[in-house]
C-alpha cells in the first residue's frame, strides 16, 4: 500500500479537480437542471477553471523537489474555494436548489480534505527535506 505523500495527495487533487471540470463542461446542461437555474455558462466556466487548476496541480506534483510557492498557491486557491462555497451556501445570493447546495457542500468538504492533507503533507515534506 502506498503511503500518503504530498505528491499522491496532489495527484488525487489534480484528478478529482480535472474530472469535476470535465463533467461541468460536458454536462453543464444537466448540472443546470440539478441546480434548478436557467443558465449554463457559470458551470462551463468553472469547469474550464478546474481543468486549468488540475493541470497546474499535476505539474506541481511532478516537480522534484516540490515547489513550495506552488504548494502555497494551491493551498490558497483550495482554501478560497472552500470559503467561497461556505459563503454561497450561507448567504444564498442566488436561488439554487437543495440538491445544488448539497453538491456545493459535498465538493467543499472534499476540497477541505485536500487542503488538510496537502497542508500536513507539505509540513512533512518540508521537515524531511531538511
Amino acid at each position: 500500500m502506498k503511503a500518503i505523500t504530498l505528491q499522491n495527495v496532489l495527484r488525487v487533487n489534480a484528478a478529482s479537480s480535472g474530472a469535476t471540470g470535465l463533467l461541468l463542461v460536458i454536462f453543464s446542461d444537466t448540472v443546470k437542471g440539478l441546480f434548478d437555474v436557467s443558465i449554463t455558462w457559470p458551470f462551463s466556466e468553472v469547469g474550464i477553471f478546474l481543468i486549468a487548476f488540475a493541470t497546474i496541480v499535476f505539474y506541481v506534483s511532478r516537480i522534484n523537489p516540490i515547489n513550495q510557492l506552488g504548494i502555497r498557491i494551491i493551498l490558497t486557491l483550495d482554501s478560497l474555494w472552500v470559503a467561497s462555497s461556505i459563503v454561497l451556501i450561507m448567504l444564498h445570493p442566488f436561488e439554487i436548489s437543495f440538491v445544488g447546495n448539497a453538491l456545493i457542500a459535498a465538493v467543499a468538504l472534499w476540497v477541505a480534505l485536500m487542503v488538510y492533507l496537502q497542508f500536513i503533507g507539505s509540513r512533512n515534506y518540508h521537515d524531511t527535506a531538511r
